[in-house]
């Protein structure tokens, strides 16, 4: 061997045995087989943007809600736990008023950061996922906020400044090149703070992180990520990177996974397969999100979603035997995994017997809540008050409140401005560039955004007199781009009925207090078609046969007759499994967004009316007489606005004391 080659072989030696113990687990000697430890870890998950705790639509303070006060149980809990970590489950950059005004009305450059990233980096997260909504703006931007350089059709390369954490995305491949547009996953090394015999030492770990969001992603925002990107299965993904993420020698695997916990027979593009995902082996803790929920539910109020599932403890929030959290949404809470874990084999391991989860509120128990973190409202504020600045510009006035309190039971007050917006689009440009559809009804579809699921704050509630662009964004919660479908009346009908399931089956002989609304159903998938269409509601029938008397302009719709339907992006693509809308059927997807649209028609007109845009209630229950009592929840105090909009058989059971009523509705009376 001559002395060149004799270097070359030492070199090489040198390099393997580097790379070796880079990969190698980094435990010290000194940490002897049964010494214990305790790691919190913790999350948060749909934040949405909601940095201060504040409602852009009502330009008003609101407490209940707000990464700046996580932030204060961020911190409270580091002080409790030596040692902990920070993750964040996905929906992060879009939700508020001032998220879209980074992403749409000022733009940010590239050397600026995201004001929520801005937030996070300085409360110091150790990684995160991407949600669904992130992709709501487009890939481009996507990219520049998350710092990525995507090898994606029509994404620029140039890397913009970023958060300072990881995010990972094991499930998401780009077109072009087949492979990750975030890194599948990542390892942390840090050091934990350990007692052994009565002494405090330090002991290293590695912690790896994969990322997950859901599959039908591709239907969500198909107009954003057809032809650019693919997805795969949250069990495929994990088969085929969680190898490879064991193999860099980690003592412990995170999943941080943007869904839920569905019990249904799993199948690739399965939303929320974190059932299925918990049983792959490597996986030792789960951090959950998407479905705007707590888990573990534990002793809380209401109804336990999860309870019943095989598998799932959701007592002590374990699934297949495995720790996992769901911090809830908005900054409500903070999700908290107390691991302890002890050494084995050279390896930290869990011990589940004594690793606690469970989800702290920002609301305490005496019904107050936690201060907010000052830092964080400093460092959002410029951006805040430009916000506010913006959406309060004015649009136009209107005689009549426009609210959704009462959407579930006929008012239309805060849907028809949306609907004759959407439909007065269309027309014009059917009329100016699609005349093969001119003679074909145009319908229009709108659903009441909030509903009341976040609280007694969550209701679309825009007060008479003046209108301002934050009214719009009130009425039209998201950013969704306008979409028309052509369908017959078959699927009119099949559309309908799917809206329908918002209410329980409703039995006229039993004695007791039914429930009228299924709050399991989403209430932005109760859409209420409107133009020259009228329907009724027969809740006494199972689901799927409930929509009758289906008229337009006074004639029944015939299975085969033909219509236009203006709705978004998001439904148009498949958003909601609503029958016969895949994506397949459109025939306009307009660059404008639904807001956009309702911001110019509401400029357009400057003055709606109660008559003219705001009592067109074209649905109605079929009259029935029951028993007892039909009843549903909203916010109290609001009575007499059902009675201003025509809704006169509601009336009040009872005030809960939450800032929410029991009302009950007489359906033998339903008026039209």
């Amino acid at each position: 061997m001559t002395p060149a080659v004799f270097r070359t072989f030492l070199l090489c030696c040198l390099l393997a045995l580097l790379t070796a113990c880079a990969h190698a687990p980094h435990h010290s000697a000194t940490v002897p087989v049964g010494t214990r430890a305790q790691l919190a870890i913790l999350e948060s998950t749909d934040l949405h943007a909601n940095i201060r705790s504040y409602d852009y639509y009502q330009d008003k303070a609101d407490p209940t809600l707000g990464f700046e006060r996580m932030a204060t149980l961020v911190r409270q809990a580091r002080a409790e736990f030596p040692n902990s970590l920070l993750f964040d489950a996905g929906d992060t950059i879009q939700g508020t008023a001032l998220a879209d005004y980074q992403a749409l009305v000022e733009p940010l450059p590239c050397t600026e950061e995201l004001a929520i990233y801005r937030a996070m980096d300085a409360l110091g997260y150790d990684g995160g996922t991407i949600g669904n909504h992130e992709f709501n703006y487009g890939l481009p931007f996507l990219a520049q906020v998350s710092g990525e350089t995507m090898n994606v059709d029509g994404v620029n390369t140039r890397r913009c400044a970023g958060p300072n954490f990881p995010r990972v995305l094991a499930n998401v491949f780009s077109a072009r090149d087949q492979q990750p547009i975030f890194p599948p996953y990542a390892v942390l090394e840090r050091t934990l703070k350990v007692e052994l015999d009565g002494k405090q030492l330090t002991a290293p770990i590695r912690i790896g992180i994969i990322g997950f969001t859901p599959p039908p992603i591709m239907m969500w925002d198909q107009r954003n990520l057809e032809g650019k990107i693919f997805v795969k299965g949250l069990v495929e993904a994990a088969r085929q990177y969680l190898p490879r993420l064991r193999a860099q020698g980690v003592d412990l695997v995170i999943a941080i996974s943007h869904g839920g916990i569905d019990r249904s027979q799993y199948m690739p593009m399965m939303e929320n397969a974190n059932l299925y995902l918990a049983a792959e082996p490597g996986i030792d803790v789960l951090l959950l999100g998407h479905s705007h929920t707590v888990f573990p539910e534990g002793q809380r109020k209401g109804k336990r979603r999860f309870a019943g599932i095989a598998g799932v403890d959701d007592e002590r929030g374990f699934i297949h035997g495995k720790p996992a959290v769901m911090g809830n949404f908005w900054g409500k809470s903070l999700g908290v995994i107390q691991l302890a874990l002890v050494r084995e084999a050279g390896h930290w391991k869990i011990d589940p017997d004594t690793t606690k989860v469970e989800v702290r509120d920002i609301k305490q128990a005496d019904g107050s809540y936690v201060e907010p973190d000052r830092e964080i409202a400093t460092l959002v504020e410029p951006v805040h008050e430009a916000t506010r600045r913006y959406v309060a510009t004015p649009i136009g006035d209107s005689d009549y409140p426009m609210t959704t309190y009462f959407a579930d039971v006929g008012d239309v007050s805060a849907l028809q401005p949306v609907n004759a917006a959407q439909a007065d689009y269309v027309r014009r440009y059917i009329a100016d560039n699609l005349p093969q559809y001119k003679e074909l009804p145009v319908l229009s579809a709108a659903a009441p955004f909030k509903g009341g699921f976040g609280g007694p704050g969550d209701y679309t509630d825009v007060p008479a007199g003046p209108l301002a662009i934050r009214n719009a964004a009130d009425l039209y919660l998201y950013p969704n781009t306008l979409t028309a479908v052509k369908i017959d009346g078959a699927t009119l009908k099949a559309w309908l009925e799917r809206s329908a399931q918002r209410f329980n089956r409703i039995d006229p002989d039993r004695n007791d207090v039914q429930v009228l609304v299924n709050r399991r159903f989403s209430v932005y998938n109760f859409d209420v078609i409107q133009g020259d269409l009228s329907y009724a509601i027969d809740v006494t029938r199972e689901a799927g046969s409930r929509i009758v008397d289906l008229r337009h302009r006074g004639a029944p719709v015939m299975p085969t007759q033909d219509f236009i339907v203006v709705t978004n992006n998001y439904r148009a693509s498949g958003g909601g499994s609503f029958p016969g809308l895949d994506g397949s059927n459109i025939v306009l997807a307009a660059p404008d967004a639904n807001r956009d649209v309702l911001i110019d028609w509401v400029r357009e007109h400057r003055h709606l009316t109660r008559a003219e845009d705001g009592a067109n209630r074209n649905w109605h229950f079929v009259p029935v007489k029951t028993k007892a009592a039909v009843t549903f929840a909203s916010a109290s105090g609001k009575l007499e606005l059902a009675k201003a909009a025509g809704l006169v058989n509601i009336r009040v059971l009872k005030d809960n004391g939450d800032g929410t009523s029991l009302y009950a509705i007489d359906l033998s009376t339903t008026t039209r």
